[in-house]
């Protein structure tokens, strides 16, 4: 299916050309909510990236109050954030190995309430908190960090500053990913760095359950959807270098055969006879080798020239 199906610019490549790869409902909020309507998900045949049709994406102001969370059904407090993501962030650190963040101005875009700033809290020397939702600014304030509803905001302070950028999980929400990855450029200085993770459309999951999960993984609050070579590609047309590109597998062999099972997500825990620690770790090599994990980071580096 071409180009008369949707006929929007790739925002990221600027080509006209796309497939449609998914027609049907896709996930609005948590588990088990799904819109009445079918959508499409369009790849571009230029430069990789898949995206949800336009008419059911949501807008950057949704963002900036309550209905994310609500919508997730998750507390829009910044208690409530950090009892759900907390756990994740030794993740995030372990991916930024070798790289030390101690001294350095940092900034983290899409923060929300700052669970990852609070456990780097005490080693940079100055934490920059950018996130549009205004609820968990005056939280960021109280614990000290310096806070920007959006990057071109913090481009008055600290523009060509910054040794390090992250941006977790925000990459997939934003309305143009070309534009926000230029403007973190803009905020490091040269040599800078900036790690990115997003979901991985070619998740294993993806190929063993078919629809069945693509309704589960494509939503309404994600208006993209990337394998390595399309993020890769959106960081080099945005004048970075490449320095590493990991997948990652979160979950466990029993999250996998619970989804076989049930036919719904169970997060980490074990089955029966599967809460073995080798099982595991095996499991998620094999996948990380084979570029099959659920997740993907991306370390680039701002070039000195």
């Amino acid at each position: 299916m071409k180009n008369s199906e949707n006929t929007q610019v790739c925002e990221i490549c600027s080509s006209s050309d796309w497939t449609a790869v998914y027609d049907g409902p896709v996930r609005d909020g948590s588990f088990g909510s799904v819109t009445s309507a079918a959508h499409r998900i369009y790849e571009c045949r230029h430069c990789g990236v898949q995206r949800l049709e336009e008419s059911a994406c949501k807008d950057d102001s949704f963002y900036a109050g309550k209905k994310y969370r609500e919508l997730l059904g998750e507390s829009s407090d910044a208690e409530g954030f950090w009892a759900k993501h907390d756990i994740h962030q030794l993740r995030n650190l372990n991916v930024l190995w070798p790289h030390s963040l101690r001294n350095r101005i940092v900034a983290d875009v899409g923060c929300a309430a700052g669970s990852f700033l609070d456990h780097i809290s005490g080693l940079a020397a100055t934490s920059l908190a950018v996130e549009p939702c205004r609820e968990y600014h005056p939280s960021l304030r109280r614990r000290g960090y310096e806070v920007y509803d959006s990057v071109p905001r913090a481009h008055s302070d600290y523009r060509d500053r910054v040794d390090v950028a992250f941006s977790l999980a925000t990459i997939e929400h934003v309305e143009h990913p070309r534009d926000f990855f230029s403007q973190v450029r803009q905020l490091l200085k040269p040599g800078g760095l900036f790690l990115v993770s997003t979901p991985n459309r070619q998740d294993i999951l993806m190929d063993l359950l078919g629809d069945e999960y693509k309704k589960f993984f494509y939503r309404t609050v994600h208006r993209w959807y990337f394998d390595m070579p399309s993020l890769s590609g959106l960081a080099q047309r945005c004048g970075f270098d490449i320095v590493q590109e990991s997948c990652v597998q979160r979950f466990g062999i029993s999250n996998a055969l619970a989804w076989l099972r049930d036919r719904k997500p169970t997060g980490d825990q074990t089955l029966p006879a599967m809460d073995d620690r080798l099982l595991n770790q095996f499991w998620k090599n094999y996948l990380e080798s084979k570029g099959s994990g659920d997740y993907l980071y991306l370390l680039v580096k701002r070039s000195e020239g």
